[in-house]
């Protein structure tokens, strides 16, 4: 074991790690294009984007000269009371490609406090009028972050156990598979009429963290209208699903009915710092125009619109909206459309499956498709051995890699799935 890892191990608690009986962490020491580079000389082909927050490639220079430019000019400035252009760029470039209803943004700092954001926001629209609607709708299956109010509008299992009594009361519908939509929306439509549903909140036609679960455009547009004709918001989480990665910049532009609200991080700024954003319709703004100080929107973060971050996401968005990025993600739709062919029939797998720049699908196993399937524990480091990145939701495997993955490095992962499944290793002999 290294100095540096031994030194990790006695200060450092990772995300989403036990705290014993894990193996130690890889230490990258540098990263380029989709290539990570680890201390040992490994080369890993990031087939995930790192946390799907990667959309150019790992050290893109259009972004770090972004990043650096700024940051000898102006690192930092609190954001009540002050502007800067780097933040009015970045606001105003994000409304030109957001759904025409959008109006404003509001910053904050990464994928769960732009949903927070979005929640207080709804609540407070409807307090703001003397309303009273406490109620919000929620898709079974969702995740919405890691803080109190991203959790309650999410999944409720082992994650939440711990924080379920400190949890506000959220209506939950059944994840809408192939065959039970009809069932979904009449569940909604029951939920929808009564007069206490403030906001319906949603992954817009899938849903990441429970296992890149897709599910009927149709189908949710037909439940944001009869929302909107029950005066109820609809947020759209599009973390995820945002710049790009369904095939349209934004998942909600396969949608004819458009939400009220958009949640917006992680490609955000390339992958390359962390920055949230919920942007919001003139309407919801109307509510807090007003000479009563009590109706101000009292939120904020201390590192609001840091002007670097903004300058790495203006960086972003000139790759982003090039020709180059978007030939890339259709190169890669095709890609996976013709991996999914390959794959779709084979024994080992079921529900194969493409969605823009993502391609999913499910190991068959003994036990049911969980994130907590054993799978994983073999599946992560039977990759990782041979030099690709791949972190299973359990027994789902996907890619969803940054555009700028050559079609070597793609032609690599998929040969590297195929051989796993034409000849699965047995899961001992992955360990270690």
């Amino acid at each position: 074991m290294s100095d540096w890892i031994k030194r990790d191990a006695e200060a450092i608690w990772h995300p989403f790690t036990p705290l014993r009986g894990m193996e130690n962490p890889l230490m990258v020491e540098t990263a380029e294009g989709v290539h990570l580079y680890t201390s040992d000389g490994a080369k890993i082909i990031d087939a995930i984007s790192s946390w799907w927050v990667n959309l150019h490639g790992h050290s893109h220079p259009h972004i770090s000269k972004a990043i650096a430019a700024q940051a000898s000019k102006l690192e930092h400035v609190i954001f009540a009371g002050f502007t800067h252009e780097p933040a009015i760029r970045l606001a105003e470039r994000l409304l030109e490609i957001l759904p025409k209803n959008q109006s404003k943004v509001f910053f904050s700092d990464n994928g769960s406090t732009a949903t927070e954001v979005a929640i207080k926001m709804a609540f407070q629209y409807f307090y703001n009028q003397g309303i009273s609607k406490r109620k919000i709708i929620a898709i079974d299956g969702a995740y919405h972050g890691d803080t109190f109010g991203a959790m309650s509008v999410g999944e409720r299992g082992p994650f939440t156990e711990p924080f379920d009594p400190y949890l506000f009361d959220v209506s939950f519908v059944d994840f809408p598979e192939e065959g039970k939509e009809e069932k979904v929306y009449q569940q909604f439509k029951n939920l929808v009429e009564k007069d206490d549903v403030a906001a319906f909140i949603f992954e817009p036609i899938i849903q990441g963290a429970s296992g890149m679960r897709m599910y009927s455009k149709a189908l949710l547009d037909k439940m944001i209208a009869l929302a909107h004709h029950h005066q109820v918001i609809c947020i759209a989480d599009e973390v995820m699903t945002g710049f790009g990665r369904t095939g349209k910049l934004f998942a909600s532009d396969w949608l004819t009915n458009k939400p009220d609200i958009f949640c917006l991080s992680k490609g955000l700024t390339g992958g390359a710092m962390a920055m949230g954003v919920t942007t919001c319709t003139e309407k919801i703004q109307a509510a807090y125009r007003s000479n009563d100080l009590m109706k101000t929107f009292f939120h904020g973060h201390s590192f609001t619109a840091n002007p670097m971050t903004c300058a790495a996401a203006n960086a972003s968005l000139d790759l982003l909206l090039n020709k180059e990025s978007e030939e890339n993600r259709k190169r890669l739709n095709n890609r996976h459309l013709s991996f999914l062919k390959v794959i779709e029939k084979h024994s080992m797998v079921r529900n194969a499956r493409v969605l823009g720049t993502i391609l999913a699908f499910e190991m068959n196993t003994e036990k049911d498709t969980s994130y907590f399937n054993e799978a994983r524990h073999y599946l992560y480091p039977y990759f990782i051995s041979k030099g690709v990145l791949l972190r299973p939701l359990g027994n789902v495997l996907y890619l969803i890699p940054p555009y700028v993955i050559k079609d070597e490095d793609l032609d690599y992962v998929y040969q590297t799935i195929l051989e796993f499944l034409n000849h699965p290793p047995k899961p001992e002999s992955t360990k270690g």
